[in-house]
């Protein structure tokens, strides 16, 4: 019985300048995942919690909080960008273009801008893209320029880390 490797994330070797990810996961964003993330991180501006209040703004109604939206299309990039990371090694011009509301499908897009071997870790590489959040609409929602330490499949961190089953797959039925 033969076995089947599934590739998810890349290694350094992987990019190319010019590459274009278009990432597959879409994330409907929920009442509960505003109002949670505006709680835990003690965030007291009441247009992502108070619909009375935000009935009263620009905008009519409550937005999402933005640092959730940062880190849900962070999260979107994982497994094209960063899911063979060793560091991120810092996010740059982060623009939150239009808001966001609760019911909105967060969908997100990166584009390899540069990509070089480490000149500290022969183990690794520099990968910097430019990663931006689109919503249901197409309308783009935020963007930044992210650069991530990316290990090559060399790397001891790159070994396969699923344990040995005690039996095989193949003996259950």
């Amino acid at each position: 019985m033969s076995s089947a490797v599934g590739l998810y994330g890349n290694y350094f070797e992987d990019f190319s300048v010019g590459n274009v990810y278009r990432h597959p996961l879409g994330r409907t964003i929920s009442e509960t995942d505003n109002t949670w993330f505006t709680l835990l991180t003690v965030n007291t501006n009441q247009s992502h919690f108070n619909a009375h209040y935000a009935a009263g703004t620009e905008f009519g109604r409550p937005i999402v909080n933005s640092g959730f939206t940062v880190a849900l299309l962070l999260g979107l990039t994982v497994g094209d960008i960063s899911q063979h990371a060793i560091a991120n090694l810092g996010w740059d011009d982060i623009r939150l273009v239009q808001p966001v509301f609760v019911g909105d499908t967060l969908y997100g897009e990166s584009r390899v801008l540069e990509a070089r071997e480490s000149r500290s870790r022969p183990h690794a590489g520099i990968v910097t893209v430019r990663s931006r959040g689109l919503n249901q609409n197409g309308a783009v929602c935020l963007s930044w320029r992210r650069s991530v330490l990316v290990m090559k499949r060399s790397a001891s961190e790159a070994d396969d880390s699923f344990p040995t089953p005690a039996t095989a797959i193949e003996n259950e039925d």
